[in-house]
Parts: C-alpha cells; structure tokens; sequence
C-alpha cells in the first residue's frame, strides 16, 4: 500500500480534508512534525554529549514526551570508522540522548539505522553501539532489513522504495548526525541522514547506489524529506568533517551543536557553518519550495549561541580564521 505524507494545505475539490480524500481511497497517511516550529538551538561545549544536551533543552521539547510515545533515534552509522573521524556519531552522545527521552518513560526508544557501507550490526557491534543499546535498555532495528512498507516518492528516478515499518509506529523521529561536507549532496546533515539511512541496502545495495538514487540525489533527498517528518534534528560539529566528504574529509573539533525542530531550519543554521546559504545546497532549496520547512535565516529562531558567534567559532577551529556568512 502506498505510504503518502499527509498535505494539511491540500484542499480538493470534493471539499474533502487530504486526510480523508487518502483515507476514502484506502492509502495510509503520515503524521504532521511533532513540533511544528523553526526554534533552533546552537551551542558550544568541549563535550560533545553535553552540548547535545543544552542543545535539546532549550528547545524545550522533552517535557512533552509522554509514555505513549515511540521515539525512534536515527543515528548517523554510515560505515565502520571510529567517531573521531567525523564519519560517525558519537558512543556517549548517543547514550546522552537515549538518557534525555527516557527520563520521560516513553512506550518505547528505538535505535534504528541503516549502514550504506557494511551490515549494520557489524558496525554497530564494531564502533561500541551496542553496549550503549543494551546499557540503556533500547530497542535496535535495521533499516536495511524489513518487515517494510512500500514509501511512495516524487522522484525522477526513484518512484518508491521499501521502508520499514517502524516509521508507521514513530511518534517522535530523531535525526543524529556529524555535520560534512559531501561531495555529492554538499551539505551532509539530518536530512540527508534519514533520506539515506532509511531506504534499505537489501533493496539499493551497498552503497545505496544500484537503484539510481544518486543519479538524481538532490531530488531524491527532498523526496524523501517531503514525505517523512524529522522531529528533531541533531547535527554535531565536535567534530564535523571539511574539505570533502562524506568520508574522505578532515575531521575538526569545534564544540558547536545545531538542533532543531524543522529539519529544513536545523540544516540551513548548520549550512551556514560550512559556507552555505540554502540557494547553494540544492536540497535544501528545493525543501523550502515544497513547504517542507523554513529556509529563510530572518524567520528562524535562534536560541543560545547566536549565530555569527557560532560561523567565527566553528571557521577558528576549522581554518584557523574566521569567517562569517552573517555580521552582528
């Protein structure tokens, strides 16, 4: 059955709600964002797992988790490297989040990630994933395995893909990411962090290229965001990747987080430390074009660090001189 993203914008001609039109045709539905906000939180901490922390805090998110809740934690596990590379999450800041929502006794916190490299529980068992899974008493599910769904797409190339079925039981999804340049999609964060780790490896292989997504993936990237709400976007730059990426890069230490409630928000903030306006991040502009999210820097709400301290910051640890897309 086709999995479409509910439009709450579309009204038919039949006066009837998209909502209904999808459920009098029998296709499911998808949830609206938990948060529908364009908050976004930039903090600066030596520990990692402690500016993740103050990060979600001031989004003021947490106190809304209730014990019906399944949050499912995507994590950036792309291949077999340790995380100081920057190819990879952290082990402690992953735990720091598991801590965070489980402190609120949701139904259930799942880890679910889909390696492009290697098996995922190989790297999962190889980087120390899995002591931290089992620690903390969370639940793990391999995207590149099913059971799945079918995810309808609007995509030159990619007309659908299989999906599992846990993005049908998520209330609350959260995308866990290093900040990189990328090679291919020039920005890599949370949006690009669930738009590849959720289309399974046993349908697009390893890499996730047999199919034809990165033949067009700018296009697929947005797709993919049009029809799956990130409720909360993490984006670590301690460390980050530059130069290239997203694996060959240089890994630099610059103690900022980026976090957000509207994917399109989070990624733009965090853009911008790299260099970027969303104009030059194909994706990015194209989210925006489709009401994914908010792309403009004067209607995004910044809390903490402000935001021209973060591009000096994160431009000092990263070129020794800093650089700022944005003047006080």
């Amino acid at each position: 059955m086709p999995f479409v993203r509910e439009n709450w914008a579309v009204k038919l001609s039949s006066k009837l709600s998209a909502t209904e039109y999808m459920a009098k045709r029998g296709e499911k539905t998808m949830r609206q964002r938990r948060w529908m906000n364009s908050r976004v939180s930039i903090t600066h901490n030596d520990n990692e797992a402690a500016a993740i922390k103050d990060a979600i805090n001031l989004l003021q998110v947490i106190p809304a988790v209730n014990s019906s809740d399944v949050v499912v934690i995507t994590p950036n596990w792309v291949k077999n490297q340790a995380p100081d590379s920057a190819i990879v999450v952290g082990q402690e800041s992953l735990r720091q989040i598991i801590r965070l929502f489980k402190g609120k006794n949701p139904k259930r916190i799942v880890i679910a990630a889909g390696s492009a490299d290697d098996e995922t529980k190989n790297v999962m068992k190889a980087v120390g994933y899995e002591k931290i899974i089992t620690d903390e008493g969370a639940e793990f599910i391999d995207l590149n395995h099913g059971p799945f769904e079918r995810l309808t797409l609007k995509h030159s190339v990619i007309a659908s893909t299989n999906i599992n079925k846990i993005l049908y039981e998520a209330t609350i999804l959260i995308s866990f990411t290093q900040l990189k340049y990328h090679e291919e999609a020039t920005v890599s964060a949370a949006i690009k962090n669930i738009a590849m780790g959720w289309p399974p490896a046993e349908e697009h292989g390893f890499p996730k290229k047999q199919t034809g997504i990165h033949r067009e993936l700018h296009g697929f990237i947005s797709a993919m965001a049009e029809q799956i709400p990130i409720d909360l976007s993490i984006i670590s730059a301690s460390p980050a990747m530059i130069g290239t990426g997203p694996s060959k890069g240089i890994s630099r230490h610059t103690g900022l987080v980026v976090a957000g409630c509207d994917p399109v928000s989070a990624d733009t903030v965090a853009a911008r430390l790299l260099g970027f306006r969303p104009q030059g991040v194909r994706y990015l502009f194209e989210c925006a074009g489709k009401n994914v999210g908010e792309s403009d820097i004067e209607k995004i709400s910044i809390e903490g660090i402000p935001l021209v301290d973060a591009e000096n910051i994160f431009s000092r640890a990263a070129y020794g001189a800093a650089i700022a897309l944005d003047k006080p």
